[in-house]
């Protein structure tokens, strides 16, 4: 019975210890939590999709006006349609610019497509959603044909 009794004033005492509550633990700010990387979110259609600075015909006359068509390309008669895909991001950066389908055996037109497209970063308005705006895949045909 003493045992029973010794342990049980124990188990009494060290649970009206741990339930006290120290004031100089009530000053210590709040843990630091950081912030979770939500995963990017990217439409494939939005109710305003983006559009280059001046509209689709702005968009080809700058491309026609700035691509070169690579010598080896002419001299090897290679010709074809390169689809690039990229992001329009919420801010209107491109972003993720990639070949979707190049030209078989054409890859010097596959990189020229991808650098004229890179020089149009920055004159991008983004798409948006429910007055928002959002992220949005785009994918754009660019045609190299020899005359």
């Amino acid at each position: 019975m003493k045992i029973f009794q010794v342990l049980l004033f124990f188990f009494a005492s060290s649970f009206s210890l741990s339930a006290q509550v120290d004031p100089d633990l009530m000053e210590l700010p709040p843990p630091v939590i950081e912030p979770v990387d939500k995963p990017k979110t990217v439409q494939t259609i939005a109710e305003v999709m983006p559009e280059y600075e001046g509209g689709q015909a702005a968009l080809m006359n700058f491309i026609s006006k700035t691509m070169v068509y690579p010598q080896n390309a002419i001299d090897n008669e290679i010709q074809g349609k390169v689809y690039l895909g990229f992001i329009v991001s919420s801010t209107g950066a491109l972003e993720d610019i990639r070949v979707i389908r190049g030209v078989p055996g054409g890859e010097e037109l596959n990189r020229e497509a991808i650098r004229v497209i890179k020089l149009t970063n920055g004159k991008w308005k983004p798409g948006s959603q429910g007055g928002v705006y959002v992220n949005v895949n785009y994918t754009l045909p660019i045609v190299f044909h020899l005359q």
